[in-house]
């Protein structure tokens, strides 16, 4: 499956706005919507509910788009905001708000490195884990 690379980004851009507001509230309610997204896009990055807003009111005022980028690192990605996003929705809705904060942090620092330099923390972790399967096999 390949992807327009501009809907990720996309997505990343609200995924940071998001994190921006659990952290500024503290709401766990929040991140755990945002835990859900993960899982979603995790599962098919063309189905969660940014990429959806992407298609249908962004990318048509855009044009086609010039590249595609395959979609497995993108889904490995969004595993990664799943687990770091799980674990500060709990953190939340159990009183460690510390852990909260930290594994919201994290999130956001991973979102908006994308949104704004185009720069896939998990993509990269991804390419990196398989050039070392390939180096090993």
């Amino acid at each position: 499956m390949q992807l327009d690379p501009r809907g990720p980004r996309f997505a990343a851009a609200v995924t940071t706005v998001v994190l921006v507001a659990v952290l500024a509230t503290g709401w766990g309610w929040l991140a755990l919507a945002q835990t859900a997204v993960f899982a979603l896009t995790a599962a098919d990055p063309r189905r969660g509910p940014y990429a959806l807003l992407y298609r249908y009111l962004v990318a048509p005022r855009l044009g086609p788009a010039t590249e595609r980028e395959d979609a497995a690192p993108v889904r490995f990605a969004q595993l990664v905001g799943f687990g770091f996003l799980g674990v500060a929705s709990v953190g939340y809705l159990s009183g460690a708000a510390v852990v909260g904060v930290v594994c919201t942090g994290f999130g956001l620092l991973a979102a908006f490195l994308n949104a704004v330099f185009g720069l896939c923390l998990g993509c990269e972790a991804y390419l990196a884990a398989r050039r070392l399967a390939a180096r090993r096999a």
